[in-house]
């Protein structure tokens, strides 16, 4: 793709744009056509290179929007449903956030740029030593990464203004449930099977009462209890 320069800018000629910077823009196209129009979110997006998530054999397909194999039989979700998922939970910039389920780290760390403080917890030592070696590599010091069973929440650093789970559960853990605060979000898949799932929004209205909005129907690997064997 070229773009021509105004009679008299330059004598050079066209200007190239680099195979990056398409590829970038490409990338947000795709996010943008598949829903995801907050700017914010766009923007911190375009700031996280979703390609430094991506290692080995898939590397060549960390610009395309769809899920990926990574290691511990998980997976790094399709672009644009990380971006739905971080729409939809509004953050704000003073916000504590709780992401169940770092696997590869893509989605805390775009959660880094939009939060005051994320933690983030994996069942798998392995996928949570991986992603805070890339939080350190990319100087994101504002995620905390724990290996915990991530559906026990983290009642320590509780409440949170805003959780969000990558896992499917059959229904919204009570735990996570208790450590929302009074007008927190959570958002999260629910469903019995691997085939029919629905992601969620859940707002705590009081001490006992939520609202439940049903968003858009969605895949993720199950929410387990306990911790991995790596």
């Amino acid at each position: 793709m070229t773009c021509s320069m105004r009679s008299g800018d330059s004598n050079e000629g066209p200007v190239t744009m680099s195979a990056e910077a398409e590829q970038k823009m490409q990338f947000l196209f795709a996010l943008r056509s598949r829903g995801v129009t907050d700017e914010a979110v766009l923007k911190a997006m375009e700031r996280i290179d979703r390609g430094a998530f991506v290692r080995g054999v898939f590397a060549e397909r960390a610009y395309e929007d769809m899920p990926l194999p990574i290691a511990c039989g998980q997976t790094i979700s399709q672009p644009s449903v990380v971006g739905l998922m971080t729409q939809a939970l509004k953050i704000s910039p003073r916000d504590k956030v709780l992401e169940v389920g770092t696997g590869s780290g893509y989605q805390a760390a775009i959660l880094s740029q939009l939060a005051r403080r994320v933690y983030t917890v994996d069942r798998h030592r392995r996928l949570a030593q991986s992603a805070q070696a890339i939080f350190t590599e990319l100087g994101l010091s504002t995620i905390i990464t724990m290996t915990a069973d991530g559906s026990h929440g983290l009642p320590e650093q509780a409440p949170f203004d805003r959780i969000l789970v990558t896992a499917a559960a059959e229904d919204p853990p009570g735990p996570l449930l208790a450590q929302l605060k009074i007008g927190g979000i959570m958002i999260l898949p629910v469903g019995q099977s691997d085939t029919v799932q629905t992601l969620i929004r859940v707002t705590r209205t009081g001490e006992t009462s939520y609202d439940y909005d049903e968003l858009r129907q969605v895949r993720f690997v199950p929410l387990l209890e306990g911790l991995g064997q790596d």
